[in-house]
Parts: structure tokens; C-alpha cells; sequence
């Protein structure tokens, strides 16, 4: 931008000694604004690896041990990856809350909708949600009952 201003008011570089001085200033104010911005590039790529790190972090300790709040990081530096979506899904899940899954599962399926077993996850917390639970653990589900007291042995 510099030398295009230079270039507008006249000032050449090499057309004898009066245009020595002008030169010598354009050169110098170049080479101070392109070694300005050499900070800032290395200050940039290093909080790229830095957050790079954080979000490889979060994201191991999400997938590993599905805790929520690692989830919640590993998302919030990566909010549009869907496998960390679903790894939160799952998470939320198992905490019992089935609507935020289920928000969560289909943010995923936007992203990504031929992600396997996707559809069959909102399924399962919508029936969650609904109050049925999947057949298989109503089935297997243990029923108590004070109905008949001659069969408990004190």
C-alpha cells in the first residue's frame, strides 16, 4: 500500500540522486511493517497448537470416559465435528438427560447423515424421553411387589 501511495505522488525508485532519499525511506518503512507482523504469525501458530492440544485432549478424554464435562470442552473447541456430537450424546445419555441427546444426535446427523447407528441413538432417547424404555430392558426388568407377604421369610 505504501509503494502504491509512493507510486500515485511521483516518487520513483532509481531515477537519479533526488529520488535516493525516497527510496531509502520507502525501503526502511517496507521492511518495518513486514518484520511487524512476524510476531504476531509465530504468536498465532503457537495458540493454534496450543488449542490444536486442548482439543485432542478433551476430545480422548471424552471418547474415553464419556465424562460431561470433557464432552462439553472438546465440543466447544470443535462444535462442528459430529463424532465429538455423538460422544456428548452418549455422555448425556448415560446422565439421564435424554432431550439433550437427543439435540445433540441430530445436530450430528446435520453434519453427517450417513453416520451409522445415528438414527437408531434418537430413537432410543426419544423412546427415553417418552417414558418407554428400549424392549429389551423392560423385558429384563426386576418387578417388586408387596402383594404377597406370606412369600417374604422373616
Amino acid at each position: 500500500m505504501i509503494l502504491r501511495v509512493l507510486i500515485r505522488r511521483g516518487v520513483s525508485i532509481g531515477q537519479g540522486e533526488a529520488s535516493a532519499p525516497a527510496a531509502r525511506c520507502l525501503l526502511l518503512a517496507f521492511l518495518l511493517l513486514s518484520t511487524a507482523a512476524w510476531p504476531r504469525e509465530a504468536a498465532s501458530s503457537s495458540a493454534d497448537k496450543a488449542a490444536a492440544a486442548t482439543l485432542k485432549q478433551a476430545a480422548a478424554r471424552c471418547r474415553a470416559r464419556a465424562d460431561l464435562d470433557a464432552c462439553y470442552d472438546a465440543v466447544r473447541w470443535s462444535p462442528g465435528d459430529p463424532v465429538l456430537l455423538v460422544a456428548l450424546g452418549d455422555a448425556l445419555q448415560r446422565a439421564q438427560r435424554p432431550a439433550d441427546a437427543i439435540r445433540n444426535y441430530r445436530r450430528a446427523a446435520e453434519l453427517a447423515p450417513d453416520t451409522r447407528g445415528l438414527a437408531a441413538k434418537i430413537s432410543a432417547a426419544e423412546a427415553k424421553l417418552a417414558g418407554r424404555g428400549p424392549v429389551a430392558n423392560r423385558a429384563s426388568a426386576k418387578h417388586y411387589s408387596n402383594a404377597a407377604p406370606e412369600a417374604q421369610s422373616h
